[in-house]
């Protein structure tokens, strides 16, 4: 990546800036702004949300009404790995040991049943009902824990492991692929949607390269939650539909300075539209198997991407475009809730423009463009802050993997639409933060008014969700008064020596909006800043009580997550948008899972 486009993505608004840029991806978060359960927990004053609401509930209520259309039975569930096994080549070297794979997409994998008992730590009634059409009352069943872990395979699963490759850290490292993950099969639900279902954790596959093709339980709890999470928060996401938990030892280096502890092994069923990935394209690019290359293309274009024609001769430019576009899109949504993956490698880049394989990733509390999650990131190349330099490196690394079916015509074309990535994601950018703002219309000052706060937030270290859900949900005239009693994140923000010359532009620019009183102005922004995410704290505290078989905080967790726009009685009494504790900020996450 050139230079000038790296400062180039810097000068939208000072940092803007540099993307931290965060407000939520706006449309798909009002159809969020519900609350699960009837109880007391929930407490929504948006009634102008009422409609996108309502809509929702019609959703579960229909749901509900149709427990009968569930299958009941795990035995009349079925998946089917047909339509990838006739499209591609299968890898002719058969086990799971490790070995350089050429030709093909796929190896033939079985997944490695875990030792010991196994408990269902987690369950996501969400995914098991709302796509995979079960009862949720299915999960209790010893059967359930078997077919979730790799222990017994599901109806019609004949499970693979999936070649590919990837950039790491800025450096081609060759052949990756699934080392410690089985794709099941696709399952046709009655919404007609097609999911591909993988184990994570589920064993050796010809991609394990030196691990053990396990995963523990702290990383797989933080897998389910941020999936199901990430959704709920309106993020284009894979999801998690359980988790179980053994007693298998696994043996980790969690900090890589040489103190192995032993853990215990945990499988996630995790589900996508499709796993493919950057690293698919790029392993066929890179061992000349451009044949396979634009087999892989057709496919998934034909099966992912209906608007671009199987016989439109420029289809492989226009995936190209789209998959531009929609990363700026993902890459601003994740700004807009203060995400950072942790390790934006271009195998852990989908191309559907998806979140994908949830590791040492974090939410932002302060402000802070150089914010890091991952400790094993040492040069910080994926601090929050470069995320939107790293995808525009991605789609380089991208361009190269489908030079071979390009024309030089089409060739030059690509380098025009990727330097379009910048502005493509600028305008997404602030889109977002106005929306965070409640801001309507568009007046030249807002691109002072915005990188100004996030100024004064990063001075201050004001916590960057909190600080835009307390906007969302104060007054304009406890803004003039500045009573922010209780809102400690705003008092934190106030004591910033040009708070008041911001205020006063905001409160101009606020009340010159028409027809827009105090209650439309907090319901929109109410709809777009959640007021929980789950923050490396609340993650692990939840994995100290799982790893004592005690799963009740990953339950409440992704009970509370699940609406993380709408104020709730158990989430405020765990505390969970209260400043964050002292020991929160010597917690650690690293590349270890």
């Amino acid at each position: 990546m050139t230079r000038a486009l790296s400062v180039a993505m810097w000068s939208i608004y000072r940092l803007l800036v540099f993307a931290l840029a965060a407000a939520s991806g706006v449309t798909p978060v009002h159809l969020l702004e519900f609350c699960p359960s009837a109880g007391p927990d929930c407490h929504s004053d948006d009634d102008a949300a009422s409609t996108s609401r309502s809509s929702q509930r019609a959703v579960k209520s229909r749901w509900n009404g149709n427990v009968s259309e569930l299958i009941q039975d795990l035995d009349q569930f079925r998946v089917s790995c047909k339509k990838l096994l006739e499209a591609f080549p299968i890898d002719e070297v058969s086990g799971n040991f490790v070995h350089t794979v050429k030709n093909c997409i796929f190896s033939k994998s079985i997944p490695t049943p875990l030792k010991g008992p196994l408990s269902l730590a987690a369950v996501s009634k969400d995914v098991i009902e709302g796509i995979l059409d079960l009862d949720v009352a299915v999960t209790q069943s010893t059967d359930f824990r078997l077919y979730a872990s790799g222990g017994r395979l599901l109806p019609g699963s004949e499970p693979l492991a999936h070649r590919y490759g990837g950039h790491q850290f800025g450096y081609w490292a060759g052949q990756l692929g699934d080392g410690r993950a089985h794709f099941l099969g696709q399952y046709s639900n009655r919404k007609g949607e097609i999911w591909e279902l993988q184990l994570k954790g589920s064993g050796k596959t010809p991609y394990s390269r030196s691990g053990d093709g396990r995963a523990v339980i702290r990383s797989s709890v933080r897998e389910f939650l941020c999936s199901e999470a990430m959704h709920f928060l309106g993020v284009p996401t894979s999801r998690a539909a359980s988790l179980i938990v053994s007693e298998e030892p696994v043996f980790r280096d969690k900090f890589y300075n040489g103190n192995v502890k032993t853990e215990r092994g945990a499988v996630v069923l995790r589900l996508a539209k499709s796993w493919f990935r950057i690293g698919s394209l790029e392993i066929l690019s890179q061992s000349g198997e451009t044949d396979l290359l634009r087999k892989l293309l057709n496919f998934v274009i034909d099966e992912h991407f209906p608007s671009i024609s199987s016989n439109d001769p420029d289809k492989y430019l226009v995936f190209y475009s789209t998959v531009v576009n929609e990363t700026a899109h993902l890459i601003g949504q994740w700004m807009s809730v203060g995400f950072a993956h942790g390790v934006c490698n271009t195998d852990n880049f989908s191309l559907l423009s998806i979140t994908i394989d949830y590791g040492p990733f974090g939410f932002m509390e302060s402000y802070n463009p150089n914010f890091i999650p991952n400790t094993s990131d040492d040069e910080g190349r994926y601090r929050i802050g470069a995320q939107a330099d790293v995808g525009l490196f991605n789609l380089e690394k991208l361009l190269s993997a489908l030079s071979p079916v390009f024309t030089h015509k089409q060739q030059e074309e690509a380098k025009i639409i990727l330097k379009g990535f910048v502005n493509i994601y600028q305008m997404r950018i602030h889109q977002i933060f106005k929306a965070k703002l409640g801001l309507l219309g568009e007046e030249e000052e807002d691109s002072y008014l915005i990188p100004f706060l996030l100024q004064m937030m990063e001075d201050t270290e004001s916590d960057f969700t909190m600080t835009f859900r307390q906007l969302s949900e104060v007054s304009h005239l406890q803004l003039h008064n500045r009573n922010f009693a209780q809102m400690w994140a705003l008092d934190d923000l106030s004591t910033h020596q040009h708070f008041s010359d911001w205020l006063n532009m905001y409160l101009l620019r606020i009340s010159r909006q028409q027809n827009d009183g105090d209650v439309n102005r907090q319901n929109r922004m109410k709809n777009v800043n959640p007021r929980y995410v789950l923050r490396n704290w609340m993650a692990e505290s939840a994995i100290r009580k799982a790893e004592m078989n005690d799963f009740s905080e990953v339950e409440l967790l992704h009970h509370i997550l699940s609406s993380p726009f709408v104020t709730q009685e158990t989430a405020e009494e765990a505390g969970y948008a209260a400043r964050p504790p002292s020991w929160a900020q010597r917690l650690k996450v690293s590349c270890s899972s």
